[in-house]
């Protein structure tokens, strides 16, 4: 009679932090990590990826003329210097609270996309994204990264606004 052993592996539930060059974004990495990451825990319950998505160049320059071509390298060199500012203070954040166990991802493409993709990728159990706080009319107009994200990513959302300072 044969027998097969069977190895069960017990992956850790998957964080992904999405993060822009906006302080609300990394005030949600911080509230994460002070929720979810104890410092003094030898080994996290959780995998964190935090991923930043880098807009084309093409994105941001949003012209085709003549000289829209000799300037997409310089755009796309200062949205790579961005990324990688971006990652970097999100790193010493990480650091700052003791978390080590984290991967930094910077993706090209939309922000609402990026972050549905690595939800996917990573087979997250929850994303957290922060709130730019804005009202209805400029969500409307601007589109909303949370809101997307809330409605066609396929775990739980965590919304994370930071609070009013009082005057």
């Amino acid at each position: 009679m044969a027998t097969t052993a069977t190895t069960t592996t017990t992956e850790k539930p998957v964080i992904v932090v999405g993060i822009d060059d906006s302080e609300h974004s990394f005030y949600a990495l911080e509230w994460a990590l002070d929720h979810f990451f104890t410092p003094s825990a030898p080994n996290s319950p959780y995998k964190l990826f935090i991923v930043h998505a880098k807009p084309t160049a093409a994105s941001v320059v949003g012209l085709a003329g003549p000289g829209a071509v000799e300037v997409m390298p310089y755009v796309d060199s200062d949205l790579m210097k961005i990324a990688a500012r971006v990652l970097e203070k999100a790193k010493e954040i990480c650091i700052s609270r003791l978390v080590s166990d984290v991967v930094l991802e910077a993706v090209e493409g939309d922000a609402r996309n990026v972050l549905c993709e690595a939800v996917e990728k990573h087979h997250a159990t929850m994303l957290v994204v922060g709130s730019h706080g804005y009202g209805a009319i400029k969500r409307a107009v601007l589109g909303s990264v949370s809101d997307y994200c809330a409605h066609h990513a396929h775990c739980t959302v965590m919304i994370v606004k930071r609070p009013k300072t009082k005057h």
